[in-house]
C-alpha cells in the first residue's frame, strides 16, 4: 500500500511530461511538414527548456520591482509594514529612472543612425545618383529617419518638400542632426552647391559632438558612482549592526527614536542623492 502513492506520483509526472512535450510533438511535426520545410527538428526535453523559461520570466520582471521584493523581505525580518510601504513607494521612482535611461539610450542610437545616414547619403551622391534616389537608398540602409521615415521617403520619391520633412523628423529626440541635413539639402538643391561636401562637414560636426558628450559622460561617471556609493553606506551600517547582534531593524522600526532617525535619515539621504545627481545632470546638459 505504501508503494501506491509513489506509483500514482510517477504516473502523474509522466502524464505532465507527455502533455508538455509528447502531446504537442505530433502537432509541431505536422505544422513543419505542412509548412513545406520537410525537416522535423528534435525539440529539447522540458527540463532543458527550464533555463530559457526562467530567462524569459526574468526579462519580463523589471528592475524596479526589486525595491518591492527587498521591502517585503525587510518587512518580514523586521516584523513591520514600513519597509514594504517604502519598497512599494520606490517602484515608481525606479521605473522613472529606468525609463529615463532607456530614453537616453534611444536618443544615442538615433543620433548614431543620423550620422550613418549622412555618411551613406554622401557616398550615394558621390556615386552619381540624384539626391532623391540617394536619400531613398541611404535611408533604407541606415534607418536614421526613425518613425517618420515613410514621410521623408514619400517626399523624396514624389518630389515633395524634403527639407520640411527632414525638419519634422528632427523633432524626434536625438535626431537634431537632421536639421543640418535639411539645410544642406536646401542649399544644394536650390543653389546648386555640392551636397556631398556639405554632408561630410555635417557628419564630422555630429561625430565631434557625439565624442565630446561621450568623453564628458566618462569623466562624470566617477562622480555619479561616488554619489551612489555614499548613498549605500547606511545599508552597510545596518548590516554591520546586525552582524554585531545590535538588531538595528528592531530599533529603527519599533522605537520612537528609531522611527524618528529613520524618517530624518531617509529624507536627508534622498535629498542628498537627488542633489548630487542633479549637479551631474546639469553639467551634462551644459
Amino acid at each position: 500500500m505504501g508503494e501506491m502513492p509513489v506509483g500514482v506520483a510517477a504516473v502523474c509526472a509522466g502524464a505532465v511530461v507527455w502533455l508538455m512535450d509528447g502531446g504537442q510533438s505530433g502537432a509541431r511535426r505536422a505544422r513543419l511538414l505542412l509548412a513545406g520545410s520537410g525537416v522535423v527538428r528534435a525539440q529539447p526535453p522540458p527540463w532543458e527548456r527550464i533555463p530559457g523559461e526562467l530567462r524569459r520570466i526574468r526579462g519580463r520582471l523589471r528592475a524596479e520591482w526589486w525595491a518591492l521584493a527587498v521591502g517585503v523581505a525587510l518587512a518580514v525580518l523586521g516584523a513591520s509594514v514600513i519597509p514594504a510601504v517604502a519598497g512599494a513607494a520606490g517602484v515608481p521612482l525606479l521605473r522613472r529612472v529606468r525609463l529615463a535611461g532607456e530614453a537616453r539610450r534611444a536618443r544615442e542610437r538615433r543620433g548614431d543612425a543620423v550620422i550613418a545616414l549622412c555618411s551613406a547619403l554622401a557616398g550615394e551622391v558621390r556615386a552619381g545618383r540624384q539626391p532623391g534616389e540617394a536619400l531613398l537608398r541611404a535611408a533604407h540602409d541606415s534607418g536614421g529617419l526613425g518613425s517618420v521615415q515613410a514621410t521623408v521617403l514619400a517626399a523624396a520619391r514624389f518630389g515633395g518638400d524634403v527639407p520640411a520633412a527632414l525638419a519634422g523628423a528632427a523633432r524626434q529626440p536625438g535626431a537634431d542632426g537632421l536639421l543640418g541635413l535639411a539645410a544642406c539639402w536646401r542649399v544644394a538643391v536650390d543653389q546648386g552647391a555640392g551636397l556631398a561636401a556639405g554632408l561630410d562637414r555635417l557628419e564630422g560636426a555630429l561625430r565631434a559632438d557625439r565624442d565630446q558628450r561621450a568623453d564628458l559622460r566618462a569623466q562624470l561617471a566617477g562622480a555619479r558612482a561616488t554619489a551612489v556609493m555614499l548613498a549605500g553606506l547606511p545599508v552597510l551600517g545596518l548590516l554591520l549592526g546586525a552582524a554585531m547582534g545590535a538588531d538595528p531593524l528592531h530599533v529603527l522600526l519599533h522605537t520612537g527614536a528609531g522611527l524618528g532617525c529613520l524618517l530624518i535619515g531617509g529624507v536627508l539621504e534622498g535629498v542628498g542623492l537627488w542633489w548630487a545627481l542633479r549637479i551631474v545632470r546639469g553639467v551634462e546638459t551644459a
